[in-house]
């Protein structure tokens, strides 16, 4: 397994909800935010969701405000994120990030498909 581990993605119609989880190792220590970026399409870059500093500080892309809430508990090294009244538009690839210090970490991925 990688740094990061991810959990909870898969297919849901429009109008549904998932919740995505993501645990750090626990070798990683220190870590200043985590958050989730998503990848739409093959080629496309990858965007931010959301994120989460240590101290609570949330930051949403304009396209999921009042849809997605990211979460997170330091204690476990873990970040939620929440995903309400999706939409076909949201399927892609949801990827977990952390930042430690001047140092990035990548889950693998989990996939979201949302059909119409």
């Amino acid at each position: 397994q990688g740094p990061l581990v991810e959990s909870g993605g898969g297919l849901v119609q429009a109008g549904g909800s998932l919740r995505l989880s993501c645990a750090a190792s626990r070798s990683i220590v220190g870590i200043n935010a985590m958050g989730w970026y998503r990848r739409q399409a093959p080629g496309k870059q990858r965007e931010l969701v959301a994120t989460l500093t240590r101290g609570g500080l949330t930051n949403y892309a304009d396209s999921v405000k009042g849809r997605f809430t990211i979460s997170g508990d330091n204690a476990k090294n873990t970040v939620y994120l929440q995903l309400n009244d999706l939409k076909p538009e949201d399927t892609a690839i949801y990827y977990c990030n952390a930042v430690q210090g001047l140092r990035t970490f990548w889950g693998q991925g989990t996939q979201v498909t949302v059909s119409s």
